[in-house]
């Protein structure tokens, strides 16, 4: 059965009805130049509750009416959302940004998808990057050549946004779990990579000395927990509490010039010390 019954009423529209044909749910209100535009749409689809923690997605796709509907869906998500519309824009992206996702269209104008899938998971450095192929290939050998080269997953168009936020949504829930058990750990938009003593928030990696990263993660596995100057001296430092040294305030401040929109995670509690917060502040 074909989708032509499902098109919306394109009055008033930004997205052209050739759009349709190729994507089951409209927005009520996608982004127009001058402010926002309604659209009417036929159908149920709605975007799911979002994730927990915003994720930073990269979408790599040439067709401009597609990569809007993607944008506003993602975004009405909770997720952080950068794009490109051609596969060597894309790599210096998944490079600068390091997202937690990459939709990643089959058919680019300069570079095939695939050979972007390729050199995203060849690389030690972004491997680890989940990529979604979205395509209007169907053919078995197509979806195994994808799922070969690394990706996580492989949708085929038309398709549902409703259904394709539910499978991003599940990568990311499998993700979470599987950088807890590799030492990694998430909180908000700060990421914490114990072992390679790296840092991100929002994408972005954090420029910490070791002594840096070693404060932070200190506070973070103690938080909702008061740290008095003297002990972060002794934990961190290794210096006697005896030692009378503003070198935990001095830190501490250069740390959260550092953590940008993840600052407010360390709070002072006048008099004491240091706390890092047990939960996520209130937006």
């Amino acid at each position: 059965m074909g989708y032509g019954h499902l098109r919306p009423r394109t009055r008033n529209c930004r997205i052209p009805a050739k759009l349709c044909g190729r994507v089951l749910f409209v927005p009520d209100r996608v982004p127009a130049r001058n402010g926002w535009s309604s659209v009417s749409a036929l159908g149920t689809d709605s975007v799911p509750i979002p994730p927990r923690r915003m994720a930073t997605i990269l979408i790599v796709e040439d067709e401009e009416d597609l990569r809007q509907v993607l944008i506003f869906n993602l975004e009405a998500a909770g997720h952080r959302v950068i794009t490109a519309s051609k596969g060597a824009e894309g790599l210096r992206l998944v490079r600068k940004e390091s997202p937690d996702l990459v939709l990643l269209d089959v058919m680019l104008p300069d570079v095939t998808g695939l050979d972007v899938c390729r050199q995203i998971k060849t690389d030690p450095e972004t491997k680890h990057i989940s990529v979604v192929m979205l395509t209007a290939r169907a053919e078995e050998i197509d979806r195994v050549v994808g799922f070969e080269l690394g990706a996580d997953d492989y949708v085929t168009k038309p398709f549902s946004v409703r259904e394709l936020s539910l499978r991003i949504s599940a990568i990311l829930r499998r993700n979470v779990v599987q950088a807890t058990e590799e030492g990694l750990v998430e909180f908000g938009v700060l990421r914490l990579d114990r072992a390679g003593y790296r840092a991100w928030v929002s994408g972005r990696e954090l420029e910490l000395t070791a002594l840096e990263f070693n404060l932070l993660i200190t506070l973070y596995d103690r938080r909702d927990r008061v740290q008095a100057r003297p002990t972060l001296l002794e934990d961190v430092w290794g210096v006697s509490a005896d030692v009378t040294t503003r070198t935990v305030d001095t830190h501490v401040k250069r740390l959260r010039e550092k953590l940008g929109d993840a600052r407010d995670y360390i709070e002072t509690v006048r008099g004491v010390g240091y706390r890092f917060v047990g939960q996520l502040p209130a937006i």
